[in-house]
């Protein structure tokens, strides 16, 4: 018996109550209901290029077991060729890997910015990830080098995430990239869990893909909806500053108003998605930027987390510190408690920590 906060008795539409009903008996069963957060060390050109063995044991202390490494792979390659791979560089990822162990935290190595391809406006690729062979190639040697030098990590501790919110390709070219570069990784280490983002910047469930659950490949999704509340005023998505209030429930998207039915809903199809091919199912990242107000946040935050856990799928929470995050998140409304010298949302841990 589910003990969600899911309102049954609250929609009007017999056939999404039916639809809503099933849904909730689904869960992903393949992956841990891992929790935390994703450390922004590498993630862009001007990111400092380097973590905090600091931040690991502090996500450890506070109760989470999950953290995302979103990487920019220009941190480790040469002459600014995508080919020319400074194996010494990876030493940032290799820390990660060993604090996690220290900590009991598993890491997930994502490509934020992967050859041809990423959502960041800071740099032009040289060719198209999805269209150019070359760029795949140049993909694929960056997880088979990452492959080789993981090998014999447990995918417990360790998992790859193939590239970060694909958006503008087609499902066929997708699964074609993502098929060749799984397989090149499984033919060095046959055991490494592989994820890969669903479509439209990882909201939309790749069916295609899920026909290699049995290959060790599963998938990510993403917490960002409805844009209107998650992403209020953040200037990287709307320059214009022509924002509608947010508020929660009744978000703006351009989809039209999202509610907490929409929301259970949303994260249902994912959730059949894990069930008809016993499929891994993972949240790599979500929140709310520092501009939304904090009572909005906490409220669709609430209705996120509830129906992840309805589902059994954990989260990586975007970011731990910084505007999404936990410490040091900037916001005007939050009485901050002193946490090692940050400053801690102690209500937004507290709501992590319930689901």
């Amino acid at each position: 018996m589910t003990t969600s906060r899911f309102p049954r008795k609250k929609t009007h539409n017999y056939a999404i109550l039916c639809y809503m009903e099933d849904w909730l008996m689904q869960k992903q069963t393949v992956l841990p209901r891992w929790k935390g957060f994703n450390l922004l060390g590498a993630f862009v050109m001007n990111s400092p290029g380097k973590f905090e063995e600091e931040e690991f044991q502090m996500i450890s202390d506070l109760g989470f077991d999950f953290v995302r490494l979103p990487l920019n792979y220009t941190f480790w390659i040469d002459y600014n060729d995508p080919f020319e791979i400074n194996e010494g560089k990876l030493s940032i990822v290799d820390n990660c890997v060993s604090w996690g162990e220290k900590y009991g935290i598993h890491v997930n190595v994502a490509l934020h910015r992967a050859p041809g391809y990423s959502v960041a406006g800071d740099r032009v690729e040289p060719f198209n990830l999805w269209t150019v062979a070359e760029a795949l190639e140049a993909f694929k040697l960056h997880w088979t080098t990452m492959a080789k030098r993981y090998k014999g990590i447990s995918s417990e501790k360790v998992s790859f995430n193939m590239v970060n919110e694909p958006a503008g390709v087609s499902p066929e070219a997708h699964l074609k990239v993502m098929r060749e570069t799984t397989r090149a990784i499984h033919s060095i280490d046959p055991d490494r869990l592989t994820l890969c983002d669903g479509l439209n910047y990882g909201n939309l469930p790749q069916v295609d893909i899920a026909n290699l659950a049995a290959e060790n490949v599963a998938q990510s999704c993403r917490a960002y909806i409805p844009g209107g509340v998650t992403h209020f005023r953040a200037l990287w998505v709307d320059r214009k500053r022509n924002f509608p209030e947010a508020k929660w429930p009744g978000g703006y998207a351009d989809d039209g108003l999202w509610d907490t039915e929409r929301i259970f809903l949303h994260y249902g199809a994912w959730a059949a998605l894990a069930q008809n091919y016993n499929m891994g199912v993972h949240c790599g990242e979500g929140g709310c930027f520092n501009m939304t107000p904090h009572n909005v946040t906490l409220r669709w935050m609430e209705d996120v987390l509830d129906s992840l856990k309805t589902y059994n799928i954990g989260i990586a929470l975007w970011n731990f510190k910084g505007g999404f995050g936990i410490l040091d998140s900037g916001r005007s409304d939050v009485d901050y408690v002193d946490y090692k010298g940050h400053k801690l949302d102690k209500k937004m841990l507290d709501l992590l920590k319930k689901y």
